[in-house]
């Protein structure tokens, strides 16, 4: 008897892989390998959902009307232009689903966000990766030199996913330029609300100036409803139509719409946590400094530890201290800020991989002369 027949092309389509989380047995530990937010949700916020549970047994409502007025408002933009999708990341399919075919190119720097490429495969289409430069930022130079008359969507991922660092305006502005007006652009902003860099650009700035330019966000970081799912484009009315069509019929429960309506009503409370979370950042990125580290500047919520070979021994020796971090294998790993006692044991665990693979600076002098 023969086995069903599935697409061929799946075995070069590798799963996602979640951050690490902890199993029941083991000891309580940090988790910040999914870049979550470390806070528990607003009182308000549980309060909605709470109300609305009730009504569960019924579909949610697939326009989202509530939510998409709130959003339009906020960004001064014609409701249907925004698009809701179960998180940035369906968003982002739907935008690969809307614009590449069999065949077509979907570009982004590499590394990014993982599920870029594993998205376009499953669409079809062929992922081109163009490697970051040596700082960890989008080689913008480079990936219009990528540009073929097969490439359909090109993904800007700012700040990027894992390395934390931005474009700025002034390089966005001139790769947008000479980008051909048929390509969309989509500029991922996940981490939007941890961006403090000054020369990084606005995308909604940018979305008004280009007509090929789509903005994706998302309510699972700085609105902490990542167990949810959702998020929402800002896109021209005809791609917006194009998204819809692509879309998962009911993607977006009622829950999340009502969490969503919840959290836009809460943002003072919220932009608090928000400001705590990157001041953690900083003092982190602070005290690694001082340890020797050189770590990429990051305008997120999350630290990259570009360790390369040394990233199996990295995770060892932060998993031994109960951090759960986020491994690239030959890469680096990805540490999420996470609570202050959290982000303490960051600092203990990297003094101690500190000591395993930096060389101190008068020992590399020695060694050179």
């Amino acid at each position: 008897m023969t086995a069903p027949r599935l697409r061929s092309d799946l075995e070069s389509i590798p799963a996602y892989k979640p951050g690490k989380a902890p199993a029941p047995s083991e000891t309580p530990a940090h988790k910040l390998s999914s870049n979550e937010n470390p806070y528990p949700p607003l009182p308000s916020v549980a309060a909605a959902i709470a109300d609305c549970i009730g009504g569960i047994n019924r579909y949610p409502d697939m326009s989202g009307r509530e939510i998409t007025a709130l959003i339009a408002e906020r960004f001064a933009v014609d409701p249907a232009q925004v698009v809701l999708g179960s998180g940035s990341v369906e968003i982002v399919s739907q935008l690969m689903r809307a614009t590449a075919g069999q065949g077509d190119e979907v570009m982004f720097a590499w590394r990014s966000f993982e599920a870029y490429p594993l998205l376009a495969r499953a669409g079809g289409a062929v992922p081109v990766a163009v490697p970051l430069d040596s700082d960890h930022r989008h080689d913008l130079d480079a990936m219009l030199a990528a540009i073929t008359e097969r490439t359909r969507l090109i993904l800007v991922c700012n700040p990027n996913n894992p390395t934390g660092t931005t474009v700025s305006s002034a390089k966005l502005d001139a790769f947008l330029a000479e980008v051909p007006s048929d390509i969309v652009v989509v500029l991922d902003e996940a981490y939007l609300h941890f961006n403090h860099d000054p020369e990084s650009p606005v995308g909604i700035d940018f979305f008004r100036r280009y007509p090929n330019v789509v903005l994706s966000h998302t309510f699972s970081k700085a609105y902490g409803l990542a167990g949810l799912r959702i998020g929402y484009a800002i896109s021209p009315a005809h791609i917006a139509e194009a998204l819809r069509k692509v879309a998962i019929p009911f993607g977006v429960t009622q829950l999340a719409q009502i969490a969503a309506v919840a959290s836009f009503q809460a943002e003072n409370e919220l932009a608090v946590r928000i400001d705590e979370l990157v001041a953690e950042r900083d003092r982190l990125t602070e005290a690694l400094s001082a340890m020797g580290w050189s770590l990429p500047e990051s305008h997120a919520n999350f630290v990259w530890f570009p360790l390369g070979s040394d990233t199996a021994r990295g995770v060892e020796v932060f998993e031994r201290h109960g951090l759960l971090v986020r491994p690239f294998p030959g890469e680096g790993m990805r540490v999420s800020i996470g609570s202050v006692a959290a982000n303490d044991t960051v600092l203990t665990a990297a003094a101690e991989l500190a000591s395993l693979v930096l060389i101190p600076t008068d020992a590399a002098e020695t060694s050179a002369a």
